[in-house]
């Protein structure tokens, strides 16, 4: 597969890009109808079984290699006090997960997918950009690129994490830029902040969607209003796109780096599902412009991934009961 080196290159890799393997999907979906039980008593899981089947080109796939990304950055919006806590606990997280502690560790390993960590420049915050962009080009060409190069070319599952605070202001002011509305419908109370702290990120989001209104795509709103780690994301996304692997969305703040490749391209998320809807007030609105139903609700919001992580779960049950269980045939029962 090409590498990208420029956000053009990830932009000229999406255009006309092949969708699932419809041939697959079809004798998945032969098979589905074959299988001991009345039709439709799995409800969503077939429809989950089919949609992996398509996409892995295989009528009685298996998930064997998922893979765990969590991508970190720290934010130059984080000065403004947007968070409850201080930039430097991005580095502190960092070292957690590298020394299995978080969260995201125990749900990857739960679900035996591989996990790595990428902090993006940690000691470079990006621009406050309620005053320039986010990120300089090279900048954020760099941030998509290590995204495409961090995806494993073997995995037949990607979830896609973050660490950085004041990423949940970012991710509102890309939704208000990419879709209006009032600051306030996007933000939410992120790590915890007070009344006053939620006042200040609508501000904050405020100021930089109307600074960077009108230059661009997804992708350049994206370079304007985004962090490293959420660039990253997107970089991992479109590369699993590429490649036919499917993806289980995370939080509000993966599904804004998912946002931003949809207004970039229109296909650019068939390969996605939405693993869970966060507490974060604005997520259920987000998802809707996606077009994307969640697995689960838990009233999850600690990003890292883990909602997905925990999704897995779901999809895991359904491929295993669509190409494990035994057909009326195979096990000598009568289909009526």
């Amino acid at each position: 597969m090409t590498d990208i080196r420029t956000a053009d290159d990830l932009r000229a890799a999406l255009a006309g890009v092949p969708g699932p393997d419809t041939g697959a999907r079809s004798a998945a979906g032969v098979r589905n109808g074959q299988l001991t039980k009345p039709p439709g008593a799995l409800g969503r899981l077939e429809d989950l079984a089919l949609w992996y089947a398509g996409w892995r080109g295989d009528p009685r796939p298996r998930i064997a290699a998922p893979q765990v990304i969590v991508f970190a950055g720290n934010h130059g919006i984080a000065a403004r006090g947007v968070s409850a806590f201080p930039a430097a606990v991005t580095a502190q997280m960092v070292e957690n997960f590298r020394a299995s502690g978080a969260a995201i560790n125990q749900l990857s390993e739960l679900a035996g997918a591989k996990m790595s960590v990428h902090a993006l420049s940690l000691d470079r915050p990006t621009a406050d950009f309620t005053r320039a962009p986010a990120m300089t080009e090279a900048e954020f060409d760099a941030a998509l690129r290590t995204g495409w190069e961090a995806v494993d070319p073997e995995a037949d599952l990607l979830v896609t994490g973050e660490m950085g605070i004041g990423n949940t202001t970012s991710a509102a002011a890309l939704a208000l830029a990419l879709y209006g509305g009032a600051p306030e419908d996007w933000v939410g109370r992120g790590t915890g902040v007070d009344d006053a702290g939620l006042a200040l990120k609508a501000q904050v989001a405020r100021e930089g969607a109307a600074l960077h209104a009108g230059h661009g795509d997804g992708l350049e709103t994206l370079r304007r209003l985004g962090g490293r780690e959420i660039a990253a994301m997107a970089g991992a996304m479109a590369r699993a796109r590429v490649a036919r692997i499917p993806v289980i969305l995370d939080g509000f703040i993966c599904c804004a780096a998912a946002a931003c490749l949809l207004e970039t391209d229109g296909g650019a998320l068939d390969h996605a599902v939405a693993g869970h809807v966060s507490a974060e007030a604005a997520h259920p609105a987000l998802l809707a412009r996606l077009g994307k139903a969640p697995l689960l609700s838990l009233g999850m919001r600690l990003g890292e991934g883990s909602g997905a992580a925990v999704a897995i779960q779901i999809l895991r049950a359904a491929v295993a009961c669509h190409s494990g269980m035994a057909t009326f045939a195979e096990a000598g029962v009568s289909d009526g």
